[in-house]
């Protein structure tokens, strides 16, 4: 028949008697030469906790967490370091201020962070001087800020339409540069849509540049001339024609 010893782990020896302990984590009995002080790292020495227990299940292995990092000496630094211009690289000043090929209306997304975009311009007047500035006159505060951006479409004058950055002349009337003169006039018509975007653009730039595109469309093939020659075929050379009267 067993039974449990009201000793726990420890061991009672005649002989060489040992003192009783109990472990202060799992409180079972076990004799005080078999327990251990419990550490723990405090900066870059492992320090006593003075939590005395058991080998067999409470003794945890130390946080390397709580261990201060011993970090070694910064490197030599490199003598006359070459490095890549990246700003410059990123700057073009021979870039144009205008529409920039390539950017569809349909891409403008509707909303950054907080704040939404896509959103209609209350367009009273779109009209062209004869340059390349545009004067767009709304009919309410249209709320913008100079660099602003906005799309167009819908114009008398293709060439107008796009994505743009504003110049805010005053709250109901602001600007915006086309890369082509525009004839002066009414450009602003019943099928003619105005509203707010937003762009990437490149580094150090403030407003959307000019863009050539990647795969340039050629122009199209020129129209047959308007007067059709016909051969003499009495020439065996076909190296003269007459043309028709």
């Amino acid at each position: 028949m067993s039974y449990a010893s009201r000793a726990g782990r420890a061991y009672a020896d005649p002989r060489n008697p040992r003192a009783f302990a109990v472990c202060q984590r799992c409180g079972i009995w076990y004799n005080r030469d078999r327990l251990v002080n419990q550490k723990e790292w405090r900066g870059s020495a492992l320090l006593p906790l003075n939590i005395w227990v058991c080998r067999e299940t409470c003794l945890d292995v130390p946080q390397d967490q709580l261990r201060a990092i011993a970090l070694p000496a910064d490197p030599v630094p490199v003598y006359w370091p070459l490095t890549e211009p990246f700003i410059a690289d990123e700057v073009d000043s021979n870039q144009v201020i205008g529409a920039p090929v390539g950017l569809d209306w349909n891409a403008v997304m509707p909303q950054f962070g907080t704040q939404a975009y896509r959103l209609p311009i209350p367009v009273l007047s779109v009209t062209s001087n004869g340059t390349t500035t545009v004067t767009v006159t709304c009919s309410s505060p249209h709320g913008l800020s100079t660099n602003n951006q906005m799309a167009v479409e819908g114009l008398t004058n293709p060439n107008a339409c796009g994505l743009y950055s504003i110049n805010v002349i005053s709250a109901t009337v602001f600007t915006y540069t086309t890369f082509a003169e525009i004839t002066a006039g009414a450009l602003w018509q019943g099928s003619s849509q105005m509203i707010t975007a937003l762009v990437g653009l490149p580094y150090d730039t403030a407003q959307i540049p000019q863009v050539e595109p990647l795969f340039p469309v050629p122009n199209p093939p020129a129209p047959p001339p308007a007067e059709n020659p016909s051969f003499d075929f009495s020439d065996p050379d076909n190296s003269q024609y007459i043309p028709l009267s």
